[in-house]
């Protein structure tokens, strides 16, 4: 018997299976882009190297022999299982496997976990682990592998991705200025609790303008947290007046729950939001959609 070529053996398979459900060699050269003189030759070349007749062939019809069942089904199976091996193939290619997002607590809640159903569907072999935290997660040591970070990143061999940035304002509940008076220069919030993170980087004073001069305030109170959300809920509770990002209030001030002050003096000041990663050739094709989704959404 004659050996041929694994590739022209599977096309005289995927030929045979074509003439067989065609039920003719013109209906066979038209799915395949052959002639029909092509897939005739072909079906020659398959019983002559098996020595058997496959087929009893008319002007009009195409009759199996008992072989030739048995090697349509054969033709079949095997076309079944090239074609699944070669699907499974292409599957690992498609970004997979765990992927380590850190992100800010309220960051992280209202705008990056309602996204992750929709990233979820469109990339379901990725498993994402988030971690909610205003901790610094440490990329280099394995303890993530994206994470969002807010503000003027030092420098370091990781990429940065700007997926958008936030502007800050003080805010405080109706009840409490009631209670307290609203403030109507930025010296009046020595009046006042300030409640204020908590963070290393975060220093007792907020930035203002007046008068066409930025200038820092210094501002006390008898809390601090190490998220704007909490600031945000302590403040809707009536315990003082805080400044946090936008992002973190935008419900409770469209709502009424929180009031804005101050912004006559609000200096305008924008925190940049980047994603953070390993960048690089040998990036995980997870990352790199998971970023390019987040510049996509969030942007």
């Amino acid at each position: 018997m004659k050996t041929i070529g694994a590739t022209d053996r599977a096309r005289e398979l995927e030929v045979f299976a074509a003439a067989v459900a065609g039920g003719s060699f013109s209906a066979a050269g038209r799915a395949l882009g052959l002639t029909p003189s092509a897939v005739s030759r072909t079906l020659d070349r398959i019983e002559a190297r098996l020595g058997v007749r496959l087929m009893l062939r008319t002007t009009r019809v195409l009759t199996l022999t008992a072989e030739g069942q048995a090697y349509l089904g054969a033709a079949r199976r095997i076309l079944a299982d090239l074609d699944d091996a070669e699907r499974q193939i292409a599957d690992q290619g498609a970004p997979r496997g765990r992927l380590r997002v850190s992100a800010a607590l309220s960051h992280g809640r209202l705008c990056v976990v309602p996204l992750l159903g929709a990233f979820a569907d469109l990339y379901p072999h990725i498993l994402v682990d988030i971690n909610l935290t205003d901790a610094i997660a440490d990329i280099p040591g394995g303890e993530a592998d994206v994470a969002i970070r807010f503000g003027v990143l030092p420098d370091s061999p990781l990429t940065a991705r700007r997926i958008g940035q936030t502007g800050r304002t003080i805010v405080a509940s109706p009840e409490y200025l009631a209670r307290r008076g609203t403030p109507q220069i930025p010296e009046d919030l020595h009046e006042h609790n300030c409640l204020n993170f908590n963070f290393r980087r975060a220093e007792p004073v907020w930035p203002f303008s007046k008068d066409g001069r930025d200038y820092a305030l210094t501002v006390n109170g008898n809390i601090e947290a190490n998220n704007g959300e909490t600031l945000g809920q302590l403040a809707i509770a009536g315990v003082g007046i805080t400044r946090v990002g936008k992002f973190s209030v935008a419900d409770d001030l469209a709502a009424g729950r929180l009031l804005a002050v101050l912004e006559a003096f609000n200096p305008g000041d924008v925190e940049q939001i980047h994603a953070v990663f390993v960048g690089g050739p040998n990036m995980p094709a997870r990352v790199r959609v998971f970023v390019d989704f987040l510049v996509s959404n969030l942007r």
